[in-house]
Formats: structure tokens, C-alpha cells, sequence
């Protein structure tokens, strides 16, 4: 009952493609595209403890996993049984838990977490002051919000998107949006959330090897010798394209932080 239309859609959605959603996560050039990205969130976060922790629309659990060792407690919430499921099989750890949940109505109590982490799971949802409210509100005074998703700011990845949510039956074009600086960063404010880093990552590489649940011949570059050593060298291709300052905001992928202040 305590779930929107919106999610109940979600849910159908990918309780339908969790299995070909998670063969795509499992090809060698995505594994190590994806480990660029980690390391880029990894070194946001720091080298401290990071308390109890919460991940949102956490899928198969991605950053439970990166910084299980790292946590006190967690907890991971999706709408989706059958990516719990398999969440529940990678993770086992006895300080984890999992629980179905709507994303804009969180069964979880306030003030209650250190870190927010929302690992592709914004753009999933259309309202998002409602999300970023839930975040806050669970947010301890002074606990940080770190997240990744999916960013159109640069025309190109706009266009390309525009096409591809409506021809790819992978992608859900009435549920998802990628996240655009002007409807993220003041939309946090709004929530009450002080925006202290937004950074994109990732290029033409990232288009072309990130991409297998809609571009088919993707799926084949698991098949090239190499393809792992290639990549790395197309995330370094990446990285110095768009720390070019006419490509500083034209990243594929946003990685940002924003703070709950603390109580006065």
C-alpha cells in the first residue's frame, strides 16, 4: 500500500528484464567501465568509515557492495522483487539488509543514516523533490548524499536518448529521465540539501561500451582479445575529453554530492 503507481510500474518493468539487465552488468568491457566510475565514487567518498548507510533503488546492491567493509549497518531499498532477490544472493553480509520500497515514500526512519548513496536509481523517478525529500528526511544532520546517474546536459547524449527510450524495450521511456543539472541541483535545494559537487564522466567510450541493453553489436565486443586492456585505455581517452573546458559538463554520467546541514 505504500507504493505510487509510478513504482508499481517500475516494478513490473523490471521485475520483467532483471535477468537480461544483469547479463549486460556481467560483459568484461562494462565490468571495466564501470570500475572507472567506482573509483571516481570511491574517492568522493574518501577514506573513512561511513556509518550506516543506506542505498536507494539499489538494484543488485552496487554500492553496498563497493563499500560494504566500509559500514556499520545497511540497507538496501528496491521496488523490485526480482533484483532483491538477486541482491540477496551477492551480498551476505549480516550487517545488510534488504526491503521493497518505494523510493518516494521510504520505509525507513528519520535522521537515521550517515550516507545516501542512489547509484542510477534518480532518473528512474519522475518526482524527484518528492525523492530528494524521502533522502533528507532520512539523512542524519551533517550525512551526505552521493550519487550517479545518467546526465543529458550535453546535446549529443540528448538527442541520442531522446531516441533510444523509446525504441529500446530495455528502458521504460514514462519512468526514467536522465538527470539535467537545472531540474537536479535546485531541485536538491529545494529539499533542503546544500549541492557540493557535481562532476560528469564519460565520453564517445562510454557511449559505445556501456551500452549493451540497446546497442546490439555492443554485445559482442566481449569477444575481442584485449577488450579489457582496451577499454581502460578508452577511459583514459574519456577522462581527458571532457576535462577539456569546452567538454567539462558533456559527460555521460554525473557523479554528485549534497550535504544535510547540520542542526543549528
Amino acid at each position: 500500500q505504500f507504493c505510487s503507481p509510478e513504482a508499481k510500474q517500475q516494478q513490473q518493468h523490471y521485475d520483467k528484464v532483471a535477468s537480461a539487465y544483469l547479463e549486460n552488468l556481467a560483459y568484461p568491457h562494462t565490468q571495466e567501465y564501470f570500475r572507472y566510475l567506482d573509483d571516481a565514487l570511491l574517492a568522493m567518498t574518501g577514506n573513512s568509515q561511513l556509518g550506516d548507510v543506506a542505498e536507494i533503488c539499489c538494484g543488485r546492491g552496487e554500492a553496498l557492495r563497493l563499500i560494504g567493509h566500509r559500514i556499520a549497518r545497511g540497507i538496501g531499498v528496491d521496488i523490485s522483487l526480482a533484483m532483491l532477490e538477486v541482491a540477496q544472493g551477492d551480498l551476505g553480509r549480516p550487517n545488510l539488509l534488504l526491503a521493497q520500497g518505494d523510493a518516494t515514500m521510504l520505509p525507513l526512519q528519520a535522521e537515521r543514516f550517515d550516507h545516501v548513496f542512489m547509484l542510477g536509481g534518480i532518473h528512474h523517478v519522475n518526482d524527484r523533490l518528492a525523492l530528494f525529500r524521502e533522502v533528507f528526511r532520512i539523512l542524519k544532520p551533517g550525512g551526505r548524499f552521493i550519487y550517479r546517474e545518467p546526465v543529458s546536459d550535453f546535446f549529443l547524449w540528448r538527442w541520442l536518448r531522446a531516441i533510444i527510450y523509446r525504441l529500446s524495450p530495455a528502458l521504460d521511456a514514462d519512468t526514467e529521465r536522465p538527470l539535467l543539472y537545472a531540474e537536479t541541483v535546485p531541485v536538491l535545494e529545494r529539499a533542503g540539501f546544500r549541492s557540493r559537487v557535481w562532476r560528469t564522466y564519460g565520453f564517445l567510450g562510454g557511449a559505445l561500451l556501456l551500452n549493451s541493453d540497446v546497442l546490439v553489436f555492443n554485445r559482442a565486443f566481449r569477444f575481442i582479445p584485449g577488450i579489457r586492456q582496451l577499454t581502460r585505455a578508452m577511459t583514459r581517452l574519456d577522462e581527458w575529453t571532457i576535462r577539456l573546458p569546452a567538454l567539462r559538463h558533456a559527460g555521460l554520467q554525473v557523479i554528485g554530492l549534497a550535504e544535510k546541514p547540520e542542526a543549528k
